[in-house]
């Protein structure tokens, strides 16, 4: 079991893995290779760095925790392929950091701040950036909220957000005991794959608006929820896909959001 020479800090969301079996087997799941670039966030004690290290061509990390630059330098000692960032990753400009690198395929494999795992994702997406693959340690709860169907109790706007953008798969389980120092909740390791047959969609960020105000009182139905928009158009599309102003936002799938978006665009 891996020992840290660090002062945790909560408000980081900093619980750090402590078997490397659980890493050994994040980085399996991940399908790197030798001439990959692969993005992690919070390396912390730098454990699942070095295994992905072993196998990337390059590691670029993004650290906000300039106190731990003592200890990451340490167990780094040798890897001239890792490259650490002390900034926030969400204000990193990603697209121009990843610039710099030669690679075939680009890969992100973090155990994220628990946090900020939603800004996480939508930065990815938002970066225009090609992954062949996603990988990430979730909160367990946060982990179901992603991969669940519609109907169901945790299915959301992020839910459909991220099932229009990638192929979501729940790899394994993960106790809360792995980790030092030990969180209150499990975890789950998720991985996304792009999603090969999007359906067309006019503008993203007025997509990610109607998910956001569909959802907005998960109480109430759609007619409600989007009595901003002109009903006579979101009528029309629900009854395409044979509902009516009456249904909750949870009932809807992928396309039916993305055909209203599309046509409720200006």
């Amino acid at each position: 079991m891996e020992k840290y020479d660090v002062k945790f800090k909560k408000k980081l969301g900093q619980n750090f893995l402590k078997n490397i079996n659980v890493v050994k087997r994040i980085v399996d799941v991940s399908d790197i290779d030798d001439n990959s670039l692969v993005i992690e966030v919070g390396p912390g004690g730098a454990i699942m760095t070095r295994e992905l290290a072993l196998k990337a061509k390059n590691v670029l990390a993004y650290e906000i925790d300039q106190d731990l630059s003592d200890e990451l330098f340490k167990r780094l000692d040798g890897f001239d392929n890792v490259n650490v960032l002390f900034q926030d990753f969400l204000n990193s400009d990603l697209a121009s950091d990843v610039d710099n690198y030669s690679y075939d395929k680009l890969y992100f494999v973090s155990n994220v701040p628990y946090y900020i795992t939603t800004p996480i994702i939508l930065k990815l997406i938002k970066s225009g950036l090609k992954f062949n693959k996603i990988v990430m340690m979730v909160q367990k709860e946060v982990g179901d909220r992603f991969s669940t169907e519609p109907g169901s109790r945790e299915y959301g706007s992020i839910t459909v957000l991220l099932n229009y953008f990638y192929d979501i798969k729940k790899e394994f389980f993960v106790s809360k005991k792995e980790f030092v120092p030990e969180p209150k909740v499990d975890s789950l390791v998720i991985s996304f794959t792009e999603n090969e047959h999007k359906l067309p969609l006019k503008d993203f960020e007025f997509f990610e608006k109607i998910l956001h105000d569909s959802f907005q009182y998960k109480r109430k139905n759609i007619k409600n929820n989007l009595k901003a928009y002109d009903l006579k158009i979101v009528e029309r599309v629900l009854n395409d896909f044979d509902y009516d102003l009456t249904v909750r936002a949870e009932e809807l799938s992928i396309e039916v959001f993305v055909s209203l978006a599309n046509a409720l665009y200006k």
